[in-house]
């Protein structure tokens, strides 16, 4: 006969829970804490996530946006329009306007300057696409940058690359042009270097006091442009010739 404790015994094993596995957001996190660095809106944190990983996050992010959607009482199942637009939206995220957070950068190239180039040159206009970290709504413009080259350079549709790779996540444009100057900075360490966005924030010309015309225009300056203001001026008149004023 067998003894009731030991089916009890028996029943309780059956009934434990099978351990739940979190999140692959939280695993993410945790990832980043235990490594110290920072996951604001504005920073990479690509080098936290393989492959793998972010395909399974766009179903996670997908999974609540539909919950989103759900609470604006949004019939998805049966409107066409809609049918799947948290998959869409999710996939935008990751794979789109937030590439900069959750894809690695371009890479990027350096080569010997060999003429020994010590005159400034200038790119731009180049497209600027981002998102305002308050409301994650557009922001859209152009960028200009001046470079006064050492002895390192990088081909010049590198340029626009790094600027869409830092641009594409949520940012405000004051530290987002801090961020884009900083990594041409540490690439290719130049003698003089200039970076401007000129850009509307649709977080003011859609919502908000709704002013279609107002425009945010900021400047960081550095080395030889910083310390020698012939040097700014030039920089400055040059990229009016490539549109900034207009």
């Amino acid at each position: 006969m067998t003894n009731n404790s030991e089916n009890d015994s028996k029943s309780a094993k059956v009934l434990e829970p099978l351990p739940t596995r979190k999140a692959i957001s939280q695993i993410i996190r945790d990832r980043i804490i235990a490594a110290g660095d920072p996951y604001f809106a504005n920073d990479s944190i690509s080098h936290h996530i393989s492959d793998i990983e972010r395909e399974e996050l766009k179903k996670e992010i997908e999974a609540k946006l539909q919950g989103v959607f759900d609470s604006l009482i949004i019939d998805t199942a049966n409107d066409h329009n809609t049918k799947e637009t948290a998959k869409r939206v999710a996939k935008m995220y990751v794979d789109e306007v937030f590439k900069g957070r959750y894809h690695p950068m371009p890479k990027v190239t350096d080569f010997p300057n060999a003429k020994e180039l010590d005159e400034i040159y200038t790119l731009g206009p180049i497209t600027v696409r981002s998102a305002c970290s308050h409301h994650f709504v557009p922001i859209v413009g152009q960028a200009w940058i001046g470079i006064v080259p050492s002895d390192r350079v990088i081909g010049i549709s590198k340029f626009n690359r790094i600027v869409d790779w830092v641009m594409s996540r949520p940012h405000i444009q004051e530290e987002a042009a801090i961020m884009v100057a900083d990594t041409i900075e540490q690439l290719i360490k130049p003698k003089g270097l200039a970076f401007v966005i000129k850009a509307q924030h649709m977080c003011m010309t859609w919502r908000g006091v709704k002013e279609p015309e107002t425009q945010m225009v900021n400047s960081i300056v550095r080395g030889s442009f910083r310390n020698d203001p012939h040097m700014k001026k030039e920089f400055f008149d040059l990229i009016r010739a490539h549109g900034f004023g207009n």
